[in-house]
Order: structure tokens, then sequence, then C-alpha cells
């Protein structure tokens, strides 16, 4: 899998020795570049964006965001907490199933709650006596378009025997009685034509039931931010929808408001030949940017040069698979060399582990017009220890 993103923008002209090692980097100019776009897109077509926390959780700059977007999306009880005490706006909330405890919580701090199929509904405004409770947010449901279009399957939502949705081929009528909205994200990192073909097989399923509806909820995955997105095509979609349905319509990207806005920096320990090149980073794949194993995939590398011998990076933990991919570096390898990934805002912030004791990256913010540097965080080994018992 390959990256969709990966242009360095500003970061092409950022001393990598600023800051210590490991380190994210995120330009908040680059953020609010992203904003804008998605502020644009909102007014332009009347539907509404939510920031998809589960991708980018830097509360640092929930007053930047709090001025471009409608609210937040959570995907369980400590988001939504996280929504609530640091950021400003209305929080949407789904999880593939709840807790009791959980759910009443969430329902005092969340405007929608959605569920997972319609028997989850029934069993909590039944057997659980939470109707009082769940009538305080609206209802929604997620379904499962049955439809795949992503790269890598398991990251697939529509993937056979998904756990996510309801599959739209099992919803009947009675489904849509105790419903406020219908939830759909069947995307990742993919532009308008993907959302245009899984709307075309959703459409023929919940028309009927656009006048008792009262929002369409269109997920994530869409890389709206990224320079070949149809945001043209996408304004036409929106405005239409809203229209046709008389619903109100949300999108909630992660991912493109932090598009590009994020490096990872490292330093390499140790290099050393076993048939090519080796080297070993203090960034770890495994413990710092977990989907380079799990997608898998290939991060793009600021100023790496398009010819020339390549070595092989990899973390300094004891896992065999802790491999971040062959590069060429912008100098000879050596020992102290400072090298940075593109593009890590989201996902991998978010994923950080403490996996045999390897130390997190500290977070730094930087206005690249200002060229204002300041540490929002930075942890010790407590951070590992303390998670333990």
């Amino acid at each position: 899998m390959e990256t969709k993103a990966g242009d360095p923008g500003a970061f092409a002209h950022f001393d990598l020795a600023r800051v210590p090692s490991p380190a994210f980097v995120v330009d908040e100019v680059a953020v609010r570049r992203n904003l804008t776009i998605l502020a644009d897109i909102k007014q332009r077509s009347g539907a509404k964006i939510l920031l998809a926390l589960k991708a980018f959780s830097m509360w640092s700059l929930a007053p930047l965001i709090d001025q471009y977007l409608d609210g937040y999306c959570a995907s369980g009880l400590w988001e939504a907490r996280l929504a609530k005490e640091r950021y400003n706006g209305p929080i949407s909330t789904y999880s593939p199933a709840y807790k009791a405890d959980d759910l009443r919580e969430l329902c005092a701090i969340s405007e929608h709650i959605t569920f997972n199929n319609p028997d989850q509904i029934f069993r909590w405004k039944s057997d659980f006596n939470q109707i009082l409770a769940l009538d305080n947010s609206e209802i929604g449901l997620r379904i499962n378009p049955e439809i795949a279009l992503g790269e890598t399957e398991k990251y697939d939502p529509s993937q056979p025997h998904s756990r996510l949705g309801f599959s739209i081929s099992q919803l009947k009528p009675e489904d849509f009685q105790h419903l406020t909205g219908i939830h759909f994200h069947n995307l990742c990192e993919q532009g308008f034509d993907a959302l245009q073909k899984t709307w075309e097989k959703v459409e023929p399923v919940i028309a009927p039931h656009f006048d008792t509806l009262k929002w369409i909820n269109l997920g994530g995955g869409h890389h709206i931010t990224r320079d070949d997105y149809d945001r043209e095509a996408l304004i036409g979609f929106l405005k239409d929808l809203k229209a046709r349905s008389g619903c109100d319509i949300y999108l909630e990207p992660g991912e493109a408001v932090a598009l590009d806005a994020g490096i990872l920096v490292g330093e390499i320990l140790d290099v050393f030949d076993n048939g090519m090149p080796v080297g070993i980073t203090d960034i770890s794949a495994t413990c710092h940017m977990p989907d380079v194993i799990e997608a898998p995939y290939r991060p793009a590398m600021l100023r790496e040069r398009s010819d020339g011998p390549a070595i092989r990076l990899g973390g300094p933990s004891c896992l065999a698979g802790d491999i971040i991919g062959d590069y060429v570096l912008p100098d000879e390898p050596h020992i102290g060399q400072r090298i940075a990934f593109l593009d890590q805002a989201h996902y991998s912030m978010v994923k950080t582990n403490t996996f045999n004791g390897v130390p997190l990256p500290s977070i730094w913010l930087w206005n690249s017009e200002s060229d204002a540097l300041r540490c929002v965080k930075s942890f010790d080994w407590t951070a590992f220890r303390d998670r333990l018992s």
C-alpha cells in the first residue's frame, strides 16, 4: 500500500536538529490550510463537517479547529470525554457495541448516538430501561453498503463478514422506526468517485425513508484536502443530496484535517551491512507508526533521493518485523544522521505505544509562517511504567 500523501510543504526547509529525537512536529499553518478547504466545502454545500478524533486528537489545536468545523465524532467514551473537555461543538458517537455504564454517560454528552445494528437499539430501549436516556440523543444506525472499494481488504469496512455496520441487504422498513439518522463509512484515503459509487448502492435502500430521517452521515475516509480531489463534484453532490433528502448531511473526515501537516523526526543509531546496508533508528514502526506494519504501507521520507544505494531502516525494538522500509537517504548513511517521515500527524500520533519500553516521541507545534516552535507534550519513562501494574 502506497501513501496517497507525502507533500513536504514547508517541512522542506525545516531544520530537523531543532527538536529532540524522536519527535512529531505539526505545522499549524498546514492544519489551518486543510481546515480552510473544509470550511469552504461546508459553506458552499450546506453540509456539516465533524472532525474524527480517532485520526487526529491533538487538542492543543482545539481552539483553531473549533473556528472551522461543526463538531466532533467519537468512537467511544474516552474520545467523547476528550471532545467534551477540550473542544467546543456537538459530539456524535459511534461504536460497534456499548457497555451499559458507557452508554449512560455517552447519552448525556453526545448529540448523536449511532448503533451497529437494529437489535442493539431495541435491546437498549427495552431490556435495560434506557428509553429516557436514549431519547436525550438522536439515534442513528450504521449501515454496511456491501460494496468493497478499498485497496486493502482488512481495512475495508465492506470486507466479507465485516463487523462494522448492518448490511443493507438485511434492512427492513421496521428497522427505521426508532431512527433519526443513517450513518455509513465506506472509504479510506479515497476520492469523490468512491463516495459516488457507495451512494449509488445506498440510495435505493434509504430513499424511501427520507421523510422520517433528520440526518445522513457519509462518514470519513474522504481525502478532501488532497490536491487531486474533485471538490467541485463533492459540493454539487452534497447540495443535491441535501435538497432531495431534506436531511442534514454530515461528513466526518479525520485524515483530511491533518493531511501533510506533520512529520516524525528520528535519528540513525547504527549502520551495518547484512547483504545490504541496514540502519537502526530511534523511530519504531511498531511503536510509533503501527500502520506501517498493519496496512502495510511505506511512509514517504523527507528529502529522499530518487536513486542511489538503499538502506533498510528499522526500529530499536526486539520485534523482527520492526522494519520501516528501504530508502535512499538524503546523505550517505551515518550514525547521528537525522531523518523524517512525512504525513505523520494523523493516525500515527494516536496509535503510539510503549512496547518493549521504546520511548514515545515528544510532540511539537510549529508555525511555518512565524517559525515559532514549542513543545506541547514530552514523555519520560513513567509513561511506560505507569500503564503497567
